[in-house]
């Protein structure tokens, strides 16, 4: 059952909206006041908040701000309640992040037909989250079979957006880039266990099974809207910018920035990690092999340039 926050300081209107979203079935929890709001809304973790403007101990818009503006809750539906002359109120509403907006006194017609509007938007959202959460979990399952890679989905995420951030990338191109490094190998789920595990090296006909993991990968995450961004960062990403990687051989700028960047973190991670077939590399040890790397004509220069700075800067 959907729940909706109401955050008035007038208890009429609350008694009123409570009142309204009862007729439809719909569970309430109230607030009254910003404070109360945030502390119910981290408690109950509604499907929709009814926002009074103007309230003590924090108004409405900065409530709005605040929920909008932090990942975890961004997608939440918030109503703000307004005067019919608040212009301005709507503006900065807009400003806020704000979903829609009531007028007071609230028309009982009105106040259902933008809930359920807005919570049937909510039910598809939530679906969304879970395919994504479905896609995730599968991928660190993938990094558990292996003692070996255990971190690894979580390390080559905080290296790419520290190096997507250093070079200055859109805070969406950021998030895309952190998604990818999540699954960028959950194609390695159609690829056997006596392959994926093997502890020595693996001979050609294995080697052709290993490396159509990036296509069968971009196949599974292919289906979900939001994940089609980061597309080419799971297809790209063993590319080499001298044309001798996979699966197609690109060459320079023609791989995808993104994969590039991802690929310095691969790279990275896996050196400075311990595997069967070889210790655990220092850091130092590890860029001084990408440089080499650099100079057969593997690896971005430029990107791996100011890897090596941040890097520098961390030790």
């Amino acid at each position: 059952m959907p729940t909706v926050l109401v955050a008035d300081d007038d208890a009429a209107n609350r008694e009123l909206l409570v009142e309204l979203l009862a007729l439809e079935g719909l569970e309430s929890v109230t607030a009254v006041d910003g404070k109360t709001c945030l502390e119910q809304f981290f408690r109950v973790h509604p499907d929709l908040v009814l926002l009074d403007v103007e309230m003590p101990n924090m108004d409405g818009l900065t409530v709005c701000r605040k929920l909008k503006i932090d990942p975890a809750t961004r997608l939440t539906p918030v109503v703000l309640v307004t005067a019919q002359s608040a212009f301005e109120d709507r503006i900065r509403g807009i400003e806020a992040g704000a979903d829609d907006f009531l007028s007071k006194p609230v028309d009982r017609i009105e106040v259902l037909a933008r809930t359920r509007s807005l919570l049937s938007l909510k039910s598809f959202t939530d679906e969304l989250e879970r395919a994504e959460s479905v896609l995730c979990a599968l991928a660190f399952s993938i990094e558990g079979k292996d003692p070996y890679t255990e971190g690894h989905c979580e390390r080559l995420s905080r290296y790419s957006v520290e190096l997507a951030e250093r070079i200055g990338l859109p805070v969406e191109q950021v998030k895309a880039l952190e998604r990818a490094s999540i699954v960028h190998d959950i194609g390695k789920v159609a690829v056997p266990d006596s392959v994926l595990l093997k502890p020595s090296r693996l001979t050609p006909s294995e080697q052709a099974i290993m490396r159509e993991h990036p296509v069968v990968g971009e196949r599974i995450c292919k289906p979900l809207k939001s994940f089609r961004v980061v597309l080419p960062t799971i297809r790209h990403h063993h590319e080499k910018l001298d044309g001798s990687g996979y699966p197609d051989g690109l060459k320079g700028s023609r791989i995808p920035l993104s994969a590039r960047i991802l690929q310095i973190a691969d790279v990275f991670d896996a050196l400075t990690t311990q595997r069967p077939y070889k210790r655990a590399f220092s850091g130092a040890e590890a860029l001084q092999m990408m440089e080499d790397e650099v100079k057969k004509g593997w690896w971005d220069p430029d990107l791996l340039k100011e890897f090596i700075q941040i890097q520098t800067r961390a030790a």
